[in-house]
This record gives structure tokens, sequence and C-alpha cells, in this order.
């Protein structure tokens, strides 16, 4: 009995803290007997006691560290601060494990002086303006860097630039500067459009105007040669049905007077009649003679 609580003792203190069981994107690396033995991953693992020991344990996941502003110098002397974020992984566990101290930190420090040499190239400008290139070449550079250290560098992104005072206030200026340009560019140009559309509107409308003032005249040239054709055919259907019913001197005449009197209702201001009536029986006759003939 008393061998039975003895075995249980040493398969609660010794069998049971020995099983481990490793969560996924978890990575574990033993030692035994102080070197590196294996690197267990996800599942249901057994350590020996007193000769297994886990060194490090190692997450797969990708890891997101923000690192704080470093001060560089641009290639026309100018400090300024950059902070920058590097997004990286952990591909091989027993080289994070053995090949640096405080990889961490090394990724820090690595980027930083990565960060100067790039800048130090480059003046003001290209350096607000080069972020995709600065951020290619320093992902290219620290991952290079980082492989013996069993560390995948994902991506690099610059986080923020920040000037000095006196150069963020020269950049303003220089920007609202800009932006009036702008403004009074576009401002002269829709005047401008505006002027050539008043123009082009006032054309068309005096076009418009004398092609109006063309048709109405012609309209009423045509309207006065269709009155008067119209006249000149009652006049000779007039006389051709006088002569057709062989009017006699009488009918004559009183035509004549009814001419005279229409005459007389219209807008002359003078009108001349024969002192005898009898010139205009004779006129009359005369015409009635004409149309016989």
């Amino acid at each position: 009995m008393d061998i039975l609580i003895i075995l249980l003792i040493l398969v609660v203190v010794l069998v049971l803290p020995n099983i481990k069981v490793v969560p996924q994107a978890k990575v574990y690396v033993i030692e035994r007997i102080g070197s590196y033995h294996e690197t267990w991953r996800n599942g249901l693992h057994i350590k020996i006691p007193f000769l297994d020991r886990i060194s490090n344990i190692v997450t797969q996941k990708e890891i997101v560290k923000d690192f704080a502003p470093q001060p560089v110098i641009t290639k026309d002397n100018v400090t300024m601060q950059i902070d920058t974020v590097v997004y990286f992984q952990i591909t091989d566990a027993k080289l994070y494990t053995y090949g640096v101290e405080n990889p961490i930190n090394a990724i820090e420090n690595l980027t930083a002086t990565t960060l100067r040499n790039l800048i130090g190239d480059l003046e003001l400008d290209q350096t607000l303006t080069s972020r995709d290139i600065i951020n290619s070449k320093m992902r290219s550079i620290l991952d290079e860097a980082t492989d013996p250290w069993g560390i995948k560098v994902n991506r690099v992104e610059v986080k923020n630039i920040i000037p000095p005072r006196d150069i963020q206030e020269a950049m303003e200026k220089q920007m609202r500067a800009e932006r009036e340009r702008r403004e009074k560019i576009l401002q002269a140009e829709g005047e401008k459009k505006s002027s050539v559309l008043i123009a082009e509107g006032e054309k068309e409308s005096a076009i418009l105007r004398a092609e109006a003032h063309k048709e109405s005249q012609i309209k009423m040239a045509e309207g006065e040669a269709e009155a008067i054709l119209t006249l000149k055919k009652a006049e000779a259907e007039g006389i051709k049905m006088l002569k057709d019913a062989k009017a006699d001197q009488a009918v004559l005449t009183l035509k004549s007077l009814e001419a005279l009197a229409k005459v007389a209702d219209g807008q002359s201001t003078k009108i001349i009649i024969p002192s005898e009536l009898q010139n205009i029986a004779s006129l009359t006759s005369t015409i009635s003679e004409m149309m016989k003939k």
C-alpha cells in the first residue's frame, strides 16, 4: 500500500508536469542536458525529467513592432525624426533562439542604421516623396540581414516623417502660395471661358436676328408680290368677263363710274374728274373697241 502511494506521488510530481500540450501557432525549443535537442510543434509532448527543459517558446504569428522615432540627417543636412513599423515573422525557432541575443532589440538597431543610410543619400524633398522606395529598400535589406536569425521581414513602413519646425513653416508657406497660384489660374481660366461663351452667344444671337430679319423681308416681298399678282389676275378676269358678256356702252360707262368712286374712297389727296361725262363715255367706248379686237 505504501509503495502504491509512493508511485502515485512520483507520477504526480515527475510525470504530470512533464506532459506538455503545444497550442496552435506556438513552437517550443527543447534542450537536453544543455544542448539543443528538438523543436516541438502543436500537439502532445513529453519531456524527460531533469534532462529536458523548454529553452524558448516562440510564436509563429506575424509580429508588428512600432519603433520609436530616430533622428536622421538628409543629404542637404536637414535633421528630422522618422519612426518605422516593421512586420516580421519567425520562421525558424532554433535560429531565433540561438542566432542573436535579444532579437527585437537587434531588429530595432538594424532598422535605425539602415534608415540613416538610406536617408543620408536623399534630399529633403526626395525623402518626403519617396516613402514607397524607402519602404521597399528597407524591407529588402532587413530581410536579408535577419535571415540568419530565423526571421522573415514581410513589410516595413515609414510611419511619420517629422522635419524641424522652421522647415515645416517654410513648407506650409510654400503650399499656401502654391494653392493661391492655382486658385488664381483657375479663376482666370473661368473668366476667359465665360468671356468666350458670352461672345459666342452674342455672335449667334446677332446671326439669328439677321436671319430672322432676312426671312421677314422675304416673306413681306413674297406677300406683296402675291397680292399684286392676285389683283392683276382679278382685273384680267373682270375684263375677260366683260368682254365675254359683250357689255354695251352703258355698262362700260357705269363700271368706269364705279372705278372712279372706289378711287375717291382711297387715300389719294387729289382726284381729277373730266369736266364732261361724255369724255368718260368716249374713253369707255375706246376701251370697248380695244377689247373687241
